[in-house]
């Protein structure tokens, strides 16, 4: 993995070096585990949104997310894991394959910065919770319940699949101004048999569009 440095992290006390870690540790070959015949959905190309999205007001009140939901692919995951960096600064994985792991250390969901949110894309029985992932399409909808408070609203803007030794660090982790990011990634593109992992990462953006009361 190569070495990435900065002036500035846009996490606190943690240094761009361990954000290459996180990105392309975690969600490279610790999200799967033996590769299904065939890859994984691949984003689509080409397919930006008429207009840009319109970002609501980032919260400032932080609370812990309980439920992920996205329509467009079939994910309502309530089981979600809170996740630290380890001795090697590298973000683990969920322990489950059906559980959504967050980096409890970044920005929590709605608050400003760019929140992030990992999964397995298969298990040695088959499909995991990110399978899909990367067939979500700029406008489909992420909802994310919040353990207090109304539930974080975030449109999804871009979908994108990376070479893991070229994966794009500050893009994906920089500042985000005073907007309320989301990033989901898991792995992508072909199973390489010979490394045990996925070539790729496929990773979404979204922004908060608004909020919901629960229930609504």
């Amino acid at each position: 993995m190569g070495k990435h440095s900065a002036k500035k992290s846009p996490w606190p006390g943690l240094g761009l070096a361990a954000l290459a870690a996180v990105a392309l540790g975690t969600a490279g070959a610790a999200l799967i585990v033996t590769g299904l015949d065939g890859e994984p959905p691949a984003p689509a190309k080409g397919r930006p949104l008429a207009r840009p999205v319109e970002a609501a007001a980032p919260l400032h009140a932080r609370s812990e997310p309980v439920r992920v939901t996205i329509p467009a692919i079939g994910v309502d995951a309530g089981r979600l894991e809170p996740l630290q960096v380890d001795a090697d600064r590298r973000l683990p994985a969920p322990r489950r394959h059906d559980a959504i792991g967050w980096h409890a250390a970044g920005p929590w969901p709605g608050q400003a910065g760019a929140a992030v949110l990992v999964g397995h894309v298969d298990s040695g029985t088959g499909p995991a919770i990110f399978h899909r992932l990367g067939a979500l399409r700029p406008g489909d909808v992420i909802t994310i319940g919040r353990a207090a408070g109304p539930d974080a609203v975030f449109t999804v803007h871009r979908v994108e699949r990376y070479r893991k030794e070229e994966f794009p660090t500050r893009r994906v982790y920089g500042p985000t101004g005073n907007r309320a990011e989301l990033r989901l990634i898991t792995c992508g593109g072909a199973f390489d048999k010979s490394k045990g992992a996925y070539r790729d990462n496929t990773v979404v953006y979204a922004t908060l569009t608004g909020l919901r009361r629960p229930g609504s």
